[in-house]
């Protein structure tokens, strides 16, 4: 049996839907309904998009295979899962680093509130492992290990799961994005008329959001998933897909781990509520939503933070900057990311071209330049966002630094554009456009 399935590496191939549910209920790519009633999703049931397998002619709009788009499992996470099934925990190789390596990291660490935390850096020195080292550290110093009486090795295990979730071929949708954002929530989590009002309960869904954001995000877009006709794509009717796929394996990850399991059912319900709240949040396409009623709040001078309501919102917010933050961090990290990015889409665009599919905004690599890409995502996504972020911060310091990073990483990508689109910013224009009335690419600010 081991040998058929590494064989066929959950390929789904019968014409019978009843033999193909039992097909997929025996590799684990199902949704599981706990007490709480809230749908979850095994680990690893993201399937492997495996592109070899998309017709190259078109009709309608629709790939003219057989069956359309054949489902694959992800052997990788059948066979983690496997492991699990059989007793054997996978085991981060933190504690195999040299010392000189730990000592750097800790001393990282100790200044992981500074806006200029080196997140790639950070990776290096833990082999890896930023994620898993990262949380540990924040729930560590925020005291929700004591405050929720949380076990060190269970909430380990499931850090290492949700960090083994992200695909690290991603250029940009990986364990290293989640790090990054979730260091960013922590700054944010900091910010004096934030920090006043928040919970323990608030800390812990705004850090585990962070890190579950995007957690199995395959690397393109959803409307890549609902022109292959994904089944995600048809299992969430073509709305916030990965949103809710993130959402969803977060619940699933949690409730296999155990993590909460000592809670009492009323309260794991409400937080994986809140999670949901959270991760969805963090679609670009609900961006003017939460713009809109962000500025209405602050106009209105309506906003009472002892309001689980009113916070939870402004988590949603806080959330919704760390996500997109990259372009207000220090030029040499945010180019970073910017190319990481790009690449990510251009890689889409290519499987796009292969297979004769029409080739999504933002991701043609013969039309669409890096500069161009980010001047659109600066000026339409970002800058409005983080101005009225600072507004509601009372333009902190922090505030205030990153809208200067902001400004001069766009100075930066204006002197880069071709010449003769400086003058006229089509090429800004059309990126800015795009994310508009188009879904970015990747489904969030993925543009940094």
């Amino acid at each position: 049996m081991a040998f058929f399935l590494f064989q066929r590496c959950g390929e789904i191939l019968f014409e019978n839907p009843d033999q193909n549910v039992k097909c997929v209920c025996m590799l684990g790519d199902v949704r599981l309904r706990g007490q709480t009633g809230v749908p979850a999703e095994r680990r690893g049931s993201y399937p492997f998009i495996d592109f070899r397998l998309l017709n190259n002619t078109t009709h309608s709009g629709e790939i003219g295979t057989k069956k359309k788009v054949k489902r694959l499992l992800s052997f990788q996470r059948y066979f983690h899962a496997s492991r699990l099934l059989r007793g054997i925990i996978p085991q981060a190789p933190l504690h195999l680093l040299d010392e000189d390596y730990l000592g750097q990291a800790r001393h990282m660490l100790s200044k992981v509130g500074m806006w200029d935390f080196d997140i790639f850096l950070f990776d290096r020195l833990t082999n890896g492992n930023s994620l898993v080292t990262l949380l540990c550290h924040l729930f560590n110093t925020h005291g929700l290990i004591h405050h929720f009486k949380l076990d060190m090795v269970t909430l380990h295990r499931f850090l290492v799961m949700v960090q083994e979730d992200y695909h690290s071929q991603n250029p940009y949708h990986n364990a290293v994005h989640a790090a990054d954002v979730t260091q960013a929530m922590h700054c944010y989590l900091k910010e004096p008329k934030l920090a006043s009002s928040l919970t323990p309960l608030d800390i812990m869904l705004g850090l585990l959001a962070a890190a579950a954001h995007d957690v199995d995000h395959p690397g393109v877009n959803q409307p890549f998933l609902i022109k292959t006709n994904h089944h995600l794509a048809n299992l969430y009717q073509n709305t916030s897909v990965l949103e809710n796929h993130h959402w969803r394996s977060t619940i699933g990850m949690l409730r296999e781990s155990r993590l909460l399991a000592h809670l009492p059912e009323e309260m794991t319900q409400d937080i994986e509520q809140q999670l949901g709240s959270l991760i969805l949040a963090t679609d670009i396409n609900r961006q003017n939503e939460f713009l809109t009623r962000l500025k209405a709040h602050l106009h209105n001078k309506d906003l009472r933070l002892e309001d689980v309501r009113d916070r939870h919102f402004m988590l949603q917010i806080a959330l919704k900057c760390a996500d997109i933050c990259n372009p207000c961090r220090i030029w040499e990290m945010s180019k970073q990311w910017s190319e990481r990015v790009c690449e990510e889409f251009y890689r889409q665009g290519d499987l796009e071209q292969k297979f004769e599919l029409e080739i999504s905004p933002l991701c043609n690599q013969q039309k669409d330049s890096i500069p161009s890409i980010q001047i659109g995502f600066m000026t339409y996504i970002v800058e409005p966002l983080f101005r009225e972020w600072a507004r509601f911060t009372g333009n902190s310091a922090l505030s205030e630094s990153m809208l200067r990073h902001l400004s001069h990483n766009k100075a930066q990508w204006k002197s880069l554009l071709p010449k003769q689109r400086r003058s006229g910013g089509g090429g800004a224009e059309h990126a800015g456009q795009g994310t508009e009335n188009e879904e970015q690419p990747g489904t969030k600010g993925d543009a940094p």
